[in-house]
């Protein structure tokens, strides 16, 4: 089976993050993209509940909702020296990320701290044509599925300003 990442991305208002931690699990997420010349390469620091992990992610876009994605377990020792071969010209990225279930799919809310009004929302699908309901309870601003500039790639080099609403 090919590891595909399909997926769709929103730009929303920031929820209330009390009433969210009561529904979903919460993660901290260090992300830091490397050199390379073949695609994207990162590596995440990983936290939640405590436990630490080290997670090394490979993609390639293929269209702007479907990537091909191949991702790797880094012991703590082989993060730091991956860390070594960081890009210059991008940021480490720090995050929260609530993981949301709602009908059927996991919404994964990115609070980030350079932004205090807004934040990115993503949902992982099994097919690029697959139906889903957004939660109502979360306002929507944009779908930024196609707009490169709400990539964490592209977020690690320059930070979008938030959206006046």
């Amino acid at each position: 089976m090919v590891p595909y990442e399909i997926e769709r991305k929103y730009l929303i208002a920031r929820p209330d993050l009390l009433n969210l931690a009561n529904l979903c699990k919460i993660q901290k997420i260090s992300q830091t993209y490397l050199s390379s010349t073949e695609g994207t390469v990162r590596v995440r620091r990983l936290e939640e509940k405590g436990q630490v992990s080290y997670i090394e992610t490979a993609k390639r876009a293929l269209s702007s909702i479907k990537r091909l994605e191949l991702e790797r377990q880094l012991t703590e020792e082989e993060y730091n020296r991956r860390l070594a071969t960081r890009d210059p010209r991008r940021q480490t990225i720090h995050k929260m990320r609530y993981c949301l279930p709602y009908a059927d799919h996991i919404f994964e809310i990115d609070i980030f701290p350079f932004w205090n009004r807004q934040a990115i929302m993503e949902v992982e699908l099994q097919n690029e044509n697959e139906e889903f309901t957004l939660p109502p309870f979360i306002r929507v601003l944009r779908d930024v599925t196609d707009d490169p500039d709400y990539s964490n790639h592209s977020i690690a080099r320059t930070i979008p300003p938030e959206d006046e609403f």
